[in-house]
């Protein structure tokens, strides 16, 4: 299957300030899966956005790249009060889990350990796998996975935490090519994030982020599975 492209108004882990009008002029462009970041604007901007997207058909994300558990519970409250459908990230505690076990939100979790800002991940490849299974054994539903993130190979990662979980991985940060979203298509991973990349317009220089968004739209619809070769090669 196509892996899911989810759209994220941020910029170096951080919503960007002008994310509602961005999403006002690029709401009718092919994508579903919109979101963004738990820094960069206030409570209540956040809260107005996500109303906009959810009107307009959205699945809605947020992401919460803030590591310690206040932070991370502080997101969930946010994810619940603003009506998001999955709150993605955050460094996985069980209070976390059990905040949002009865709540109308799916909880993906990052694994691995995530250390600094915009975050990064160490560790080998065998950690990185065991943590996903452990975090698959408490039942959350989906992970959050910083593929181009990683110190180490980027593709074999992600590879392995997809063959050895049985939940949706979505690949999150640094996708700025058609090769890695290749990759991930490759691995088998339920979707990945493009943030930053549409903003830098590695897709069509000197194009504005609509067209680099719509670019990435269109490749995903034109692309075949057995194109894939030429990309990864």
């Amino acid at each position: 299957m196509k892996p899911e492209f989810i759209l994220m108004l941020t910029y170096n882990d951080t919503t960007v300030r002008d994310a509602l009008e961005i999403f006002r002029e690029c709401r009718d462009a092919p994508v579903t899966h919109w979101g963004f970041k738990d820094v960069g604007l206030p409570t209540e901007e956040m809260k107005a956005l996500v109303r906009e997207m959810k009107d307009a058909g959205k699945t809605t994300y947020l992401e919460v790249v803030s590591l310690s558990e206040e932070e991370g519970l502080r997101g969930a409250k946010i994810a619940v009060e603003a009506g998001f459908d999955i709150l993605m990230g955050t460094v996985f505690f069980d209070s976390i889990l059990d905040y949002l076990k009865d709540k109308p939100i799916q909880y993906y979790p990052f694994p691995g350990h995530i250390f600094g800002h915009p975050s990064i991940m160490d560790g080998s490849i065998e950690e990185v796998v065991a943590h996903a299974k452990f975090l698959e054994g408490k039942g959350v539903p989906g992970m959050d996975l910083l593929s181009y993130r990683y110190i180490g190979d980027a593709r074999q990662l992600l590879t392995e935490v997809v063959k050895a979980t049985g939940v949706p991985i979505v690949s999150a940060g640094s996708i700025d090519s058609y090769r890695r979203i290749a990759e991930v298509w490759e691995a088998g991973a339920w979707g990945f994030t493009i943030g930053s990349a549409l903003f830098d317009k590695k897709f069509v220089p000197g194009g504005s982020f609509k067209e680099n968004t719509i670019a990435v739209c269109n490749w995903l619809k034109k692309t075949a599975e057995a194109d894939l070769a030429k990309y990864l090669a």
